[in-house]
């Protein structure tokens, strides 16, 4: 976006929102937010090592990014949001040789495991997805630039980032460079201090390998993350994303390796979700428990992590299940930095609020005979905008959506921002009681369209949490003309048991629907019938 040129009507459309704060965990604060170039955002959220299947842990950052995305673009921002895979790492190494398959095999079945849980939980909104494999060349020159600046040094075939070279390492987690101890074993003995951690590993015999200036070898960890951000987002980017179990040692010493090649900071944003926790267990999902997290909030360093043996795994059958919109909104009714006690009783309560959505939207289709799925959801903040006047119930909306705008210009407070949510959709569910307009016979045209444009605003804010994309699966499904034919002859027979007073017959019917999942709804203006998920 120019800042010289004359605005154009459209660039003044898109203009990005001057409200937005962001807690940023170098400064422990919020902060104002102002991307390095005006109106572009580049995000970088770290990925997952590829090596077993996804587990539910690995999809809370994700969640939580698409939403923020579809916020900024909506906001007037350009978005860039990259996601790494690790696709080499000695748990790869490991788990080929424990199944007797190549590294590659098993980072390509796991990678897909993951892109497939994306989509169930709808997490589209990713740009790039670069490999560490794919990106040796700008691995290998990052390497060589740090070396070349007296920051890393070889030895043995291995290459180690010096962290005394760096006199503002540890900031980010607020530790010490002599509070650091780096890895252990055989590379223990080639380095210059405890804390030195590795950029390039020398390769084992039958090991995954690639030349470099140093022998054949691998990438550590931490400077994969350094240079594919760098190559897709640049020396500076705005936001770096990841777990509060990666604020150390990952992403301290990706913000060294980077501020220290390129003398400026890596990063405007470091933001860190919090972690999952399981009721009653230790560990957070997924991962190791650490006492790490403490510098960089002690309420959430109180919090237990469940680890794999604890639950985590069976994530695809999680997802069968509930399915994925479910898991996504108990994900976001949460704020991202706080911790998130995970279990499926958790999942069934978001579902319980997930179903006054739908039920709304049924009312709304019996009200005006439109389907809610197809109103169009307004692309911008100005655009979602609208002058309520003297209408009672669009001045009611309008301040619901301000008030959702104003929980995600707060941080991105997607769990404030699900209650204006619930304030909306009962504002809307009111407005038809008091008027039956699910009942009347003939429709009032002005009722209709104040209904619409309320209805048209909770699709807006809807969208942009990646909620209520298309009708549940229940309601999609290719038979349900059938079956809507069926329920409605036992609807039928019901009413006709009823009105000769065979009232135990009409209970069976009614309890026999409740078995199968089907609810029925008597109303004035005749019965309907829903499937209970």
């Amino acid at each position: 976006m120019s800042t010289t040129a004359p605005a154009s009507a459209a660039t003044q459309r898109l203009a990005p929102s001057m409200t937005l704060r962001v807690y940023n965990t170098l400064s422990r604060t919020k902060e104002p937010f102002e991307p390095v170039t005006p109106g572009k955002v580049g995000i970088y959220l770290c990925g997952p090592t590829v090596y077993k299947p996804s587990h539910i842990g690995h999809m809370v950052g994700p969640v939580i990014f698409d939403a923020i995305k579809r916020y900024l673009v909506h906001s007037g921002y350009h978005v860039t949001w990259v996601v790494n895979i690790t696709d080499v790492d000695d748990k790869l190494i490991a788990q080929a040789n424990e199944r007797k398959l190549s590294m590659s095999a098993i980072a390509e079945e796991m990678t897909a495991d993951y892109l497939a849980n994306l989509k169930a939980l709808g997490v589209d909104q990713i740009d790039h997805m670069p490999k560490a494999t794919e990106s040796m060349d700008e691995i290998i020159r990052f390497i060589e630039e740090l070396v070349a600046k007296g920051h890393a040094y070889a030895s043995d075939g291995d290459v180690f980032f010096d962290v005394t070279s760096d006199p503002d390492y540890g900031k980010l987690s607020n530790r010490s460079a002599a509070d650091q101890q780096g890895e252990g074993g055989e590379a223990a003995s080639r380095k210059r201090s405890p804390g030195d951690f590795a950029l390039w590993k020398s390769a084992k015999p039958g090991e995954p390998a690639w030349d470099s200036p140093w022998g054949k070898g691998r990438p550590g960890w931490h400077i994969e993350c350094s240079a594919m951000s760098r190559r897709l987002l640049g020396k500076t980017f705005d936001i770096h994303g990841g777990g509060l179990d990666l604020v150390f040692p990952h992403h301290e010493n990706e913000l060294a390796q980077s501020q220290s090649c390129h003398d400026r900071p890596m990063v405007r944003y470091w933001m860190h979700n919090g972690l999952l926790k399981a009721a009653a267990a230790s560990g957070k999902v997924g991962g190791r428990a650490t006492a790490q997290q403490a510098a960089v909030d002690d309420a959430a360093a109180a919090a237990e992590k469940m680890s794999r043996s604890k639950g985590a795994g069976g994530l695809a059958d999680l997802i069968a299940r509930q399915g994925g919109e479910r898991i996504r909104f108990f994900l976001l009714r949460t704020h991202y930095r706080s911790t998130i006690v995970f279990s499926e009783e958790g999942i069934e309560e978001a579902a319980t609020g997930l179903e006054s959505f739908y039920r709304f939207f049924e009312r709304f289709h019996r009200a005006t005979g439109q389907d809610w799925y197809n109103l169009p959801a307004a692309a911008t903040r100005r655009d979602g905008d609208f002058d309520p006047g003297d209408d009672p119930l669009l001045t009611e909306v309008h301040a619901r959506r301000a008030g959702f705008l104003a929980k995600m210009d707060d941080d991105f407070n997607t769990g404030g921002a699900v209650s204006e949510l619930f304030d909306l959709v009962r504002t809307l569910n009111r407005f038809i009681d008091q008027h039956k307009l699910d009942e009347a016979k003939t429709r009032d045209q002005g009722l209709t369209e104040s209904l619409t444009r309320g209805a048209a605003t909770l699709r807006e804010l809807t969208a942009l949490l990646g909620l209520f994309r298309e009708p549940p699966p229940r309601l999609q499904s290719g038979d349900s003309d059938l079956v809507d034919r069926l329920v409605r002859l036992l609807i039928d027979l019901r009413a006709e048991a009823r009105s000769r007073k065979d009232f135990a017959l009409a209970d069976r019917v009614r309890d026999g629907l409740t078995q199968v999942g089907i609810t029925l709804e008597d109303r004035k203006d005749g019965t309907i019938w829903r499937i209970e998920s």
